[in-house]
């Protein structure tokens, strides 16, 4: 199989990215919670440090929700019936979410904590 040029490869990853956007209600919210941290970054004027922090936890916490996605879609191509094993996958996945959300809450506390008090 013949590789995609390099631009092909990239416009298939940032319509994956869009379709996201589109469809996927998380998503959605957790983008709006990625953009309230740029506007922070800038008003309160954060130091690199902070910033990298504050963006690094922001794009995990995307990029597991798109992570979990993959995984949910997956497994309803493998299993459309309802099936214990496969809600038990889905569930870890929607866990590991859960729990990169927390910590990036918890770089938040901590990074914007100085800058608000």
């Amino acid at each position: 199989m013949k590789k995609p040029l390099i631009h092909k490869s990239f416009l298939h990853a940032f319509q994956g990215i869009f379709q996201m956007v589109l469809t996927e209600r998380n998503f959605q919210i957790e983008l709006v919670a990625f953009f309230i941290n740029l506007f922070f970054i800038f008003y309160f004027n954060l130091s690199g440090t902070d910033t990298a922090l504050v963006l690094m936890a922001s794009v995990a916490v995307l990029s597991a929700e798109i992570f979990n996605t993959a995984i949910e879609r997956i497994c309803d191509i493998i299993q459309p019936d309802f099936d214990k094993r496969i809600g038990f996958i889905k569930d870890i996945s929607a866990g590991a979410v859960l729990l990169m959300a927390a910590g990036a809450v918890v770089v938040g506390i901590i990074v914007y904590w100085k800058y608000l008090f």
